[in-house]
Parts: structure tokens; C-alpha cells; sequence
């Protein structure tokens, strides 16, 4: 089957940035992508690099237009689309949220986003509530996919308990780059952090792992801003990076996979098998300290 990565910059304004989302899954689709994931939170730039209440504006409702754009694609092409959606629950209540859309345009499934981070021009609690909808596994045509956004990609109880529920692909849209004063000293330490992580996640748990990231610098008022780091790739159940897209270009991707090297890998490296269930207790707690 064929995954299609789309790997885009996202500009000021929302409804280009939508625009240029649906031509391009509209692409990657009539070039045989079968499952399709756009990068996170791309009808905008990102506007987590600020705290400003005007922004939770940009936030809409699922299903809304977003959705239904995509809706219609994924129907008239027989594909399943993954799409990021700054989600407005209610008055007061935004999540960082992922809807998997099947291939008669019905949503399959919701994803909120379950780790939120607070960090330098990464300012994301104050935006979203933390997701309340677990870990998933969301069944396709082709494949059953496992839904997890950014942050979650540094968790690797994130990565088990979705593959535990039956993921055989895990998808990461993602919005991640360097601090301009940061790259030259920590920029190729921290992106190789980054792709180390997410092939362990593949490694560990035999599942092939899928991270679509955004391109191009982009600056709140008065910062230094980011500079998205591209990078997008898709790695196999062994940790083999089998494509990954450019650092600075926007490229779709469409990636020949073949889920029956999950078996393979998985009957010469059974962690899932050996792991130790009985002794795991201790993970629910923040730390094993002397008072617990």
C-alpha cells in the first residue's frame, strides 16, 4: 500500500493554507496514496509561539469546513486522510485534535492530543486541553492507524498503547524546528533526537511510524520565531528510514509499504511477546521514590 506524506508551508493566510492542503492531498491521492496525513495544525502558521486570546478564533468545530473539505476528497478518491484541526469543543474548551477520515469521507475516528507542552515559542497550554479520548487504534480499508500528534512523539507509553490497541501504522503530524540562536551549537542534535525517538517507537513495537512535519520560518511578533525543520519521513518495523523528505522544501511524499514486514520483524524480534506485564506497576506513578 502507499502512505502519502504532505509536507507543506503554511502562510498567514487560513484559507490558502487550505487550499493548498487539498491540492495537495488531491496530488498525493492521484498518484496512488492510499492513507494521506497532513502536518499539524496547518490552516495556520503556528500561533502557539504566543499567548494572545485573539487566536483561539482560528479554532472550529468537528465536524466543520475542514473536515468537510476533506470529506469530499477522501470519498471521491477512495482514500483515507488524516487532518489536524484546532479543535473548538465548547466555550473555553480547545484541543490540538486529529480527525482520521475513511474512504467514503465518514470520520473514522478523533484524536486529542494527549501531551501538551510548555516550552520557549512552544506555548501550547495555553491553548489546549489535554486530550480525553486515550490512545487509538483506528481501523481503515487498507491499514489500522494509530493517530498521535507532536509532542506525543517523545512517549514511548504513547507508542505502546496505541500499537497494544492494534495500530500497524503510527502517524505523527507534527510542527517542530530550531530556535535560530540554537542551530548552529544544538540544531543537528536536536533533529537527530527527534528521528531516534520516533524509529525506537517502530523499532520496539514493530509497527512502521509515519512524521509529517511543516517547512519555512515563521515569527510571532517581536521574536525570533522558528525554523521548521522539514525532515518528514516514514521508517518500517525495524527502524529503516525507507523515505524522508528534504529539510527546506515542500514535497509530497508517496511511500511503498508492505505490512506483511510487521510479521517478519516481529517474529525474529518478539519484545511484544517477552515483555514482562506483571512488572510494569510502577509505570503509572511521576517517580518510584522511597515515599511510594
Amino acid at each position: 500500500m502507499n502512505i502519502g506524506v504532505i509536507q507543506m508551508a503554511c502562510s498567514v493566510n487560513r484559507a490558502e493554507n487550505l487550499e493548498q492542503a487539498v491540492a495537495k492531498v488531491e496530488e498525493a491521492a492521484k498518484n496512488g496514496a492510499q492513507i494521506i496525513c497532513l502536518p499539524e495544525l496547518f490552516r495556520s502558521q503556528y500561533f502557539c509561539q504566543q499567548e494572545d486570546a485573539a487566536l483561539f478564533d482560528m479554532a472550529e468545530s468537528i465536524p466543520g469546513a475542514c473536515t468537510e473539505a476533506f470529506s469530499e476528497i477522501a470519498k471521491a478518491h477512495r482514500v483515507a486522510i488524516l487532518v489536524s484541526v484546532f479543535e473548538r469543543r465548547s466555550a473555553g474548551v480547545y484541543h490540538n485534535s486529529l480527525v482520521v477520515l475513511n474512504e467514503r469521507g465518514e470520520m473514522a475516528g478523533l484524536y486529542r492530543k494527549m501531551h501538551i507542552p510548555d516550552d520557549p515559542s512552544y506555548y501550547e497550554k495555553f491553548y489546549f486541553t489535554p486530550g480525553d479520548r486515550g490512545f487509538q487504534a483506528i481501523k481503515t480499508t487498507h491499514a489500522t492507524v494509530g493517530p498521535l500528534i507532536c509532542w506525543d512523539q517523545w512517549y514511548p507509553e504513547a507508542a505502546r498503547m496505541t500499537t497494544l490497541q492494534g495500530a500497524e501504522i503510527l502517524f505523527y503530524p507534527t510542527a517542530i524546528g530550531w530556535h535560530p540562536k540554537e542551530k548552529i551549537e544544538e540544531g543537528q542534535a536536536q533533529r537527530d533526537a527527534w528521528m531516534t525517538i520516533q524509529r525506537s517507537h517502530a523499532i520496539a513495537n514493530g509497527v512502521f511510524v509515519v512524521t509529517v512535519n511543516r517547512v519555512g520560518h515563521e515569527a510571532a511578533a517581536g521574536g525570533d520565531g522558528l525554523e521548521f525543520w522539514g525532515s518528514s519521513f516514514v521508517c518500517d518495523p525495524f527502524g529503516v528510514v525507507v523515505a524522508q523528505a528534504s529539510v527546506d522544501q515542500e514535497e509530497i511524499l508517496v511511500v511503498d509499504i508492505d505490512l506483511k514486514r510487521i510479521e517478519e520483524v516481529r517474529r525474529n524480534w518478539p519484545f511484544l511477546r517477552d515483555r514482562r506485564i506483571d512488572a510494569y506497576g510502577g509505570i503509572t506513578k511521576r517517580l518510584l521514590d522511597e515515599s511510594d
